[in-house]
Protein backbone atom coordinates (compact mmCIF):
# COMPACT_ATOMS: atom_id res chain seq x y z
CA UNK A 1 0.00 0.00 0.00
CA UNK A 2 0.96 3.59 -1.09
CA UNK A 3 2.48 5.11 2.75
CA UNK A 4 1.43 8.40 1.72
CA UNK A 5 -1.73 7.43 1.73
CA UNK A 6 -4.30 9.28 3.82
CA UNK A 7 -4.85 6.55 6.79
CA UNK A 8 -8.48 5.85 6.37
CA UNK A 9 -9.42 2.25 7.47
CA UNK A 10 -12.49 0.43 5.67
CA UNK A 11 -14.32 -2.32 7.64
CA UNK A 12 -16.74 -4.44 5.54
CA UNK A 13 -18.71 -6.29 7.41
CA UNK A 14 -20.29 -9.76 6.17
CA UNK A 15 -23.37 -11.59 7.63
CA UNK A 16 -22.64 -15.53 6.75
CA UNK A 17 -25.09 -18.64 7.01
CA UNK A 18 -24.35 -21.66 4.96
CA UNK A 19 -22.39 -19.33 2.76
CA UNK A 20 -19.86 -22.45 1.31
CA UNK A 21 -20.81 -22.33 -2.27
CA UNK A 22 -20.59 -18.29 -2.20
CA UNK A 23 -17.38 -17.76 0.08
CA UNK A 24 -14.84 -18.12 -2.27
CA UNK A 25 -16.20 -15.92 -4.77
CA UNK A 26 -16.89 -13.56 -2.50
CA UNK A 27 -13.63 -13.52 -1.12
CA UNK A 28 -12.30 -13.14 -4.35
CA UNK A 29 -13.92 -10.16 -5.85
CA UNK A 30 -13.67 -8.44 -2.46
CA UNK A 31 -10.32 -8.72 -1.90
CA UNK A 32 -9.17 -7.82 -5.67
CA UNK A 33 -11.51 -3.92 -5.22
CA UNK A 34 -10.17 -3.53 -1.74
CA UNK A 35 -6.44 -4.06 -3.12
CA UNK A 36 -6.80 -2.03 -6.00
CA UNK A 37 -8.15 1.08 -4.09
CA UNK A 38 -5.10 0.82 -1.96
CA UNK A 39 -6.43 1.84 1.57
CA UNK A 40 -6.26 0.51 4.50
CA UNK A 41 -9.13 -2.19 5.24
CA UNK A 42 -10.11 -5.17 7.19
CA UNK A 43 -13.07 -7.68 6.47
CA UNK A 44 -14.99 -8.67 9.37
CA UNK A 45 -16.93 -12.32 8.60
CA UNK A 46 -19.90 -12.57 10.60
CA UNK A 47 -20.94 -16.24 10.94
CA UNK A 48 -24.42 -16.73 12.24
CA UNK A 49 -24.22 -20.75 13.10
CA UNK A 50 -23.64 -21.95 9.89
CA UNK A 51 -23.81 -25.82 9.43
CA UNK A 52 -21.90 -26.15 6.32
CA UNK A 53 -18.10 -25.54 6.02
CA UNK A 54 -18.60 -21.82 5.80
CA UNK A 55 -16.40 -21.64 8.93
CA UNK A 56 -13.42 -23.66 7.87
CA UNK A 57 -13.51 -21.36 4.56
CA UNK A 58 -13.09 -17.96 6.97
CA UNK A 59 -10.37 -19.68 8.58
CA UNK A 60 -8.39 -20.11 5.71
CA UNK A 61 -9.35 -16.98 5.26
CA UNK A 62 -7.76 -15.40 8.31
CA UNK A 63 -4.85 -17.54 8.19
CA UNK A 64 -3.74 -16.15 4.89
CA UNK A 65 -4.92 -12.49 4.98
CA UNK A 66 -4.07 -10.44 8.05
CA UNK A 67 -6.91 -7.90 7.00
CA UNK A 68 -9.90 -10.99 7.89
CA UNK A 69 -11.34 -11.39 10.61
CA UNK A 70 -14.22 -13.84 11.86
CA UNK A 71 -16.64 -13.80 14.64
CA UNK A 72 -18.49 -17.25 15.15
CA UNK A 73 -22.09 -16.31 17.32
CA UNK A 74 -22.79 -19.44 19.38
CA UNK A 75 -25.65 -20.23 17.46
CA UNK A 76 -28.24 -19.19 14.90
CA UNK A 77 -29.30 -15.40 15.87
CA UNK A 78 -30.32 -14.21 11.98
CA UNK A 79 -29.46 -11.92 9.84
CA UNK A 80 -29.73 -8.36 11.55
CA UNK A 81 -28.05 -9.89 14.56
CA UNK A 82 -25.37 -10.75 12.72
CA UNK A 83 -24.96 -7.37 11.08
CA UNK A 84 -25.56 -5.44 14.62
CA UNK A 85 -22.53 -8.02 15.38
CA UNK A 86 -20.02 -6.91 12.58
CA UNK A 87 -20.83 -3.03 13.59
CA UNK A 88 -19.92 -3.65 17.19
CA UNK A 89 -16.51 -4.77 16.51
CA UNK A 90 -15.72 -3.09 13.36
CA UNK A 91 -12.57 -0.65 13.57
CA UNK A 92 -12.70 1.55 10.44
CA UNK A 93 -13.17 5.30 9.95
CA UNK A 94 -16.40 3.80 7.42
CA UNK A 95 -18.11 0.51 7.29
CA UNK A 96 -19.82 -1.03 4.53
CA UNK A 97 -22.46 -3.64 5.18
CA UNK A 98 -23.09 -6.26 2.53
CA UNK A 99 -24.72 -9.53 2.11
CA UNK A 100 -22.52 -12.71 0.63
CA UNK A 101 -24.64 -13.73 -1.81
CA UNK A 102 -23.00 -11.57 -4.33
CA UNK A 103 -26.31 -10.21 -5.21
CA UNK A 104 -24.71 -7.05 -3.81
CA UNK A 105 -21.11 -6.14 -5.76
CA UNK A 106 -18.12 -5.96 -3.92
CA UNK A 107 -17.22 -3.70 -7.55
CA UNK A 108 -19.72 -0.84 -6.14
CA UNK A 109 -17.79 -0.55 -2.92
CA UNK A 110 -15.62 2.13 -4.43
CA UNK A 111 -18.29 4.50 -5.37
CA UNK A 112 -19.79 4.13 -1.90
CA UNK A 113 -16.51 5.19 -0.52
CA UNK A 114 -16.43 7.94 -3.66
CA UNK A 115 -19.70 9.37 -1.96
CA UNK A 116 -18.77 9.28 1.63
CA UNK A 117 -15.39 11.01 0.70
CA UNK A 118 -17.66 13.83 -0.54
CA UNK A 119 -19.50 13.91 2.99
CA UNK A 120 -21.90 11.76 2.80
CA UNK A 121 -22.29 9.77 6.04
CA UNK A 122 -24.69 6.95 5.10
CA UNK A 123 -24.44 6.12 1.51
CA UNK A 124 -27.27 3.32 0.76
CA UNK A 125 -27.34 1.45 -2.55
CA UNK A 126 -30.51 1.42 -4.06
CA UNK A 127 -31.51 -1.11 -6.39
CA UNK A 128 -32.53 0.03 -9.69
CA UNK A 129 -33.49 -3.50 -11.16
CA UNK A 130 -33.84 -7.17 -9.49
CA UNK A 131 -32.94 -10.34 -11.41
CA UNK A 132 -35.72 -12.39 -9.12
CA UNK A 133 -38.61 -13.76 -9.87
CA UNK A 134 -41.58 -11.71 -10.24
CA UNK A 135 -43.76 -12.13 -6.93
CA UNK A 136 -40.78 -11.64 -4.97
CA UNK A 137 -39.85 -8.47 -6.85
CA UNK A 138 -43.48 -7.49 -6.43
CA UNK A 139 -43.81 -8.59 -2.99
CA UNK A 140 -40.52 -6.34 -1.85
CA UNK A 141 -41.89 -3.02 -4.25
CA UNK A 142 -45.24 -3.77 -2.42
CA UNK A 143 -43.23 -3.34 0.77
CA UNK A 144 -41.19 -0.80 0.43
CA UNK A 145 -43.77 1.38 -0.55
CA UNK A 146 -46.25 0.16 2.52
CA UNK A 147 -43.63 0.76 4.98
CA UNK A 148 -42.55 4.51 3.40
CA UNK A 149 -46.01 5.41 3.80
CA UNK A 150 -46.47 4.10 7.34
CA UNK A 151 -43.64 4.62 8.89
CA UNK A 152 -42.87 7.93 11.31
CA UNK A 153 -39.48 8.51 9.09
CA UNK A 154 -38.56 8.68 5.65
CA UNK A 155 -36.75 5.33 4.74
CA UNK A 156 -35.47 5.44 1.40
CA UNK A 157 -37.42 3.23 -1.36
CA UNK A 158 -35.68 -0.37 -2.54
CA UNK A 159 -32.90 0.38 -0.57
CA UNK A 160 -31.53 -2.61 1.39
CA UNK A 161 -28.93 -3.26 4.29
CA UNK A 162 -26.23 -2.78 1.42
CA UNK A 163 -24.48 0.24 2.54
CA UNK A 164 -22.18 2.77 3.68
CA UNK A 165 -22.23 4.28 7.45
CA UNK A 166 -19.73 6.70 8.57
CA UNK A 167 -17.79 6.31 12.22
CA UNK A 168 -20.14 8.46 14.01
CA UNK A 169 -23.37 6.48 12.78
CA UNK A 170 -21.66 3.24 13.71
CA UNK A 171 -20.90 4.39 17.23
CA UNK A 172 -24.69 5.76 17.45
CA UNK A 173 -25.91 2.24 16.36
CA UNK A 174 -24.01 0.45 18.88
CA UNK A 175 -25.48 2.47 21.08
CA UNK A 176 -29.14 1.82 20.64
CA UNK A 177 -30.01 -0.68 22.81
CA UNK A 178 -33.28 -2.17 21.08
CA UNK A 179 -33.22 -5.89 20.61
CA UNK A 180 -35.55 -6.80 17.80
CA UNK A 181 -33.23 -4.46 15.32
CA UNK A 182 -34.38 -3.03 11.29
CA UNK A 183 -31.02 -1.55 10.26
CA UNK A 184 -31.86 0.06 7.45
CA UNK A 185 -34.70 1.78 9.30
CA UNK A 186 -32.50 2.69 12.22
CA UNK A 187 -29.49 3.93 9.76
CA UNK A 188 -32.40 6.40 8.00
CA UNK A 189 -33.37 7.22 11.69
CA UNK A 190 -30.10 8.78 12.87
CA UNK A 191 -30.21 11.46 10.55
CA UNK A 192 -27.08 13.22 9.07
CA UNK A 193 -26.14 13.33 4.99
CA UNK A 194 -27.52 10.41 3.53
CA UNK A 195 -27.27 9.94 -0.58
CA UNK A 196 -28.02 6.79 -2.51
CA UNK A 197 -26.58 5.11 -5.77
CA UNK A 198 -28.46 3.35 -8.17
CA UNK A 199 -27.31 -0.59 -9.00
CA UNK A 200 -28.62 -3.47 -10.39
CA UNK A 201 -28.61 -6.18 -8.19
CA UNK A 202 -27.69 -9.37 -9.46
CA UNK A 203 -29.31 -13.17 -9.12
CA UNK A 204 -27.38 -14.92 -6.25
CA UNK A 205 -24.18 -16.67 -7.41
CA UNK A 206 -24.86 -19.81 -5.74
CA UNK A 207 -26.88 -21.79 -3.54
CA UNK A 208 -30.66 -21.06 -2.32
CA UNK A 209 -31.55 -18.00 -0.19
CA UNK A 210 -31.40 -17.93 3.36
CA UNK A 211 -34.42 -15.44 3.87
CA UNK A 212 -37.26 -17.61 3.24
CA UNK A 213 -40.79 -16.07 2.77
CA UNK A 214 -41.68 -16.42 6.71
CA UNK A 215 -37.53 -14.75 7.54
CA UNK A 216 -39.17 -12.21 5.22
CA UNK A 217 -42.51 -11.67 6.63
CA UNK A 218 -40.75 -11.32 9.78
CA UNK A 219 -38.20 -9.01 8.34
CA UNK A 220 -41.33 -6.48 7.06
CA UNK A 221 -43.33 -6.99 10.49
CA UNK A 222 -40.05 -5.63 12.43
CA UNK A 223 -40.05 -2.92 10.18
CA UNK A 224 -43.71 -1.67 10.31
CA UNK A 225 -43.97 -2.15 14.16
CA UNK A 226 -40.50 -0.29 15.08
CA UNK A 227 -41.22 2.69 12.83
CA UNK A 228 -44.84 2.86 12.74
CA UNK A 229 -47.85 3.26 15.45
CA UNK A 230 -50.04 2.87 12.34
CA UNK A 231 -50.72 -0.58 12.81
CA UNK A 232 -52.04 0.35 16.89
CA UNK A 233 -54.03 3.25 14.77
CA UNK A 234 -55.71 0.54 12.78
CA UNK A 235 -56.48 -1.39 15.30
CA UNK A 236 -58.24 1.13 17.70
CA UNK A 237 -60.35 2.32 14.33
CA UNK A 238 -61.24 -1.48 13.40
CA UNK A 239 -62.67 -1.23 16.84
CA UNK A 240 -64.55 1.88 16.15
CA UNK A 241 -66.01 0.21 12.94
CA UNK A 242 -66.87 -2.68 14.88
CA UNK A 243 -68.94 -1.05 17.45
CA UNK A 244 -70.59 1.24 15.47
CA UNK A 245 -71.31 -1.49 12.74
CA UNK A 246 -73.11 -3.51 15.92
CA UNK A 247 -75.04 -0.50 16.79
CA UNK A 248 -76.18 0.04 13.58
CA UNK A 249 -77.17 -3.58 13.29
CA UNK A 250 -79.81 -3.42 16.97
CA UNK A 251 -81.15 0.31 16.10
CA UNK A 252 -81.90 -2.07 12.57
CA UNK A 253 -83.45 -4.80 14.57
CA UNK A 254 -85.18 -2.50 17.33
CA UNK A 255 -86.97 -0.58 14.32
CA UNK A 256 -88.05 -3.88 12.56
CA UNK A 257 -89.49 -4.61 15.65
CA UNK A 258 -91.09 -1.56 16.47
CA UNK A 259 -92.38 -0.59 12.88
CA UNK A 260 -93.61 -3.73 11.49
CA UNK A 261 -93.55 -6.33 14.43
CA UNK A 262 -91.09 -8.20 13.30
CA UNK A 263 -87.20 -8.62 14.25
CA UNK A 264 -85.21 -10.13 12.26
CA UNK A 265 -84.05 -13.86 13.00
CA UNK A 266 -82.13 -16.56 11.73
CA UNK A 267 -79.15 -18.42 13.32
CA UNK A 268 -76.70 -17.38 10.10
CA UNK A 269 -77.29 -13.59 10.73
CA UNK A 270 -76.25 -13.89 14.24
CA UNK A 271 -73.52 -16.27 13.79
CA UNK A 272 -72.32 -13.54 11.26
CA UNK A 273 -72.18 -10.81 13.74
CA UNK A 274 -70.55 -13.01 16.45
CA UNK A 275 -67.85 -14.61 14.09
CA UNK A 276 -67.05 -10.39 12.83
CA UNK A 277 -66.54 -9.14 16.46
CA UNK A 278 -64.94 -12.36 17.76
CA UNK A 279 -62.50 -11.92 15.01
CA UNK A 280 -61.91 -8.20 14.96
CA UNK A 281 -61.04 -8.48 19.12
CA UNK A 282 -58.63 -11.36 18.38
CA UNK A 283 -57.05 -9.60 15.57
CA UNK A 284 -56.82 -6.48 17.82
CA UNK A 285 -55.16 -8.00 20.33
CA UNK A 286 -52.46 -9.81 18.51
CA UNK A 287 -51.28 -6.59 17.41
CA UNK A 288 -51.27 -4.69 20.47
CA UNK A 289 -49.91 -8.12 21.93
CA UNK A 290 -47.01 -7.66 19.41
CA UNK A 291 -46.02 -4.43 20.94
CA UNK A 292 -46.08 -6.05 24.16
CA UNK A 293 -44.15 -8.44 23.39
CA UNK A 294 -41.40 -5.79 22.00
CA UNK A 295 -41.77 -4.39 25.43
CA UNK A 296 -40.96 -7.77 27.06
CA UNK A 297 -37.58 -8.31 25.15
CA UNK A 298 -36.57 -5.07 25.70
CA UNK A 299 -37.44 -5.43 29.72
CA UNK A 300 -35.18 -8.64 29.83
CA UNK A 301 -32.04 -7.08 28.75
CA UNK A 302 -30.42 -10.13 27.06
CA UNK A 303 -28.08 -9.38 24.34
CA UNK A 304 -29.28 -9.69 20.96
CA UNK A 305 -26.23 -12.34 19.63
CA UNK A 306 -23.45 -14.15 21.53
CA UNK A 307 -20.24 -14.16 19.88
CA UNK A 308 -18.69 -17.77 20.62
CA UNK A 309 -14.85 -16.67 19.24
CA UNK A 310 -13.59 -14.76 17.29
CA UNK A 311 -10.19 -14.68 15.65
CA UNK A 312 -7.94 -12.80 13.32
CA UNK A 313 -6.30 -8.97 14.12
CA UNK A 314 -7.92 -6.76 16.56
Amino acid sequence: MNPNMRKTIISVVIPVYNEQANLPEMYSRLRMVLDDMGRPYEIIFVDDGSRDKSRELIRGFVSTTPAVRGLFLSRNFGHQPAIAAGIDHAQGDCVILMDCDLQDPPELIPSLVSAWEQGNQVVFAVRKKRKESLPKRAAYRLFYRLLQRLANIKIPLDSGDFSLIDRQVADLLRKMPERNRFIRGLRSWVGFQQIGIEYERAERYAGEAKYTLTKLLRLAFDGFVSFSYVPLRIAFWFGCFSFALSFAIGVWAAYERLTYGNAPQGWTSLMVVMTFLGGTQLMLAGIVGEYIARIYDEVKQRPYYIVGQEIGRK
